[in-house]
């Protein structure tokens, strides 16, 4: 997610069901339990499923560019980006 998070940055986050376009979630990676993904929704469908994106396009591919679309319930919305230096 940089260059808007960096590696080791803290976040805060809560469940929510209402995803919005441009925020940034969390949520499990489909295809790797265990594994928590950091991204910012591009799309949001009427089945209750989100597309999800990496802010920078060329360093991964592990969004919805890879594995489709996500579903909205069991993903956090983050809230607050702690600073680095705090945590």
């Amino acid at each position: 997610m940089e260059p808007t998070l960096v590696d080791g940055q803290g976040l805060v986050a809560h469940a929510s069901t209402r995803a919005r376009i441009n925020q940034i979630r969390c949520f499990e990676h489909p295809d790797e339990p265990g594994f928590w993904l950091v991204k910012r929704v591009s799309a949001v469908m009427e089945s209750g499923t989100m597309m999800v994106l990496s802010d920078n396009l060329a360093a991964t591919k592990a969004d919805s560019r890879s594995f489709g679309a996500v579903a909205v319930e069991g993903s956090f919305r983050v809230v607050l980006r702690v600073p680095r230096r705090w945590t």
